[in-house]
């Protein structure tokens, strides 16, 4: 059997986030594999105001919003308003940003899958 996380429970290796972020956030890995395709699973804690750089998934993100509310945007299209229950899906190779809101903090499940390519910052809004 793996691993059972108990409602409430974070696992205990928390840490700054890691790749681009705008400001302060924190990430509590759940899963993590390299084969046959890379898929990360993580918890994802965004302070107000702080936000993914632009990046790109090689084989998409699906994001599921679990407390507060944030922001999302994919390229070409409007920045979305995103609040706790909300799930969002990114194709594989799309650029989008995400994060939390400027009224408070936001967290997220993040499934990403592929490799993550780092991009320029959002603007700011």
């Amino acid at each position: 059997m793996g691993t059972i996380i108990r409602k409430g429970e974070l696992p205990a290796a928390s840490r700054p986030a890691q790749g681009g972020f705008t400001g302060p956030a924190v990430q509590h890995p759940l899963h993590e594999q390299r084969a046959p395709l890379p898929v990360r699973v993580s918890l994802v804690g965004f302070e107000s105001g702080s936000r993914t750089h632009w990046h790109t998934h090689g084989g998409g993100q699906v994001l599921h919003v679990v407390e507060g509310a944030g922001l999302t945007q994919v390229e070409g299209g409007h920045v979305e308003e995103i609040l706790e229950g909300d799930i969002v899906t990114v194709a594989p190779g799309e650029k989008h940003w995400h994060g939390a809101g400027n009224e408070g903090p936001m967290r997220h499940l993040a499934v990403t899958i592929g490799d993550v390519i780092w991009l320029e910052e959002p603007p700011t809004r």
